[in-house]
């Protein structure tokens, strides 16, 4: 599913998911097997391939639910 990562007026990451309409913080993240892992506040983990550091926000991606 395509999500857009930004950053919040408090500076935090957050992800939008278009057909969700769901927009929600970034509590965690993790590196697995050479994929981004982002926890959102409601519980969701998104596996993200190839993000380059540092960041260049806002950005779309392709991402991967995995819980």
């Amino acid at each position: 599913m395509k999500v857009m990562l930004r950053r919040n007026n408090a500076g935090h990451l957050t992800v939008y998911v278009a057909k969700k309409d769901l927009e929600e913080e970034v509590v965690q993240q993790a590196e697995s097997g050479g994929e981004r892992i982002l926890t959102l506040a409601n519980g969701w983990e998104l596996a993200i391939s190839d993000l380059s550091e540092p960041l260049k926000l806002p950005q779309t991606v392709e991402a991967r639910r995995l819980a």
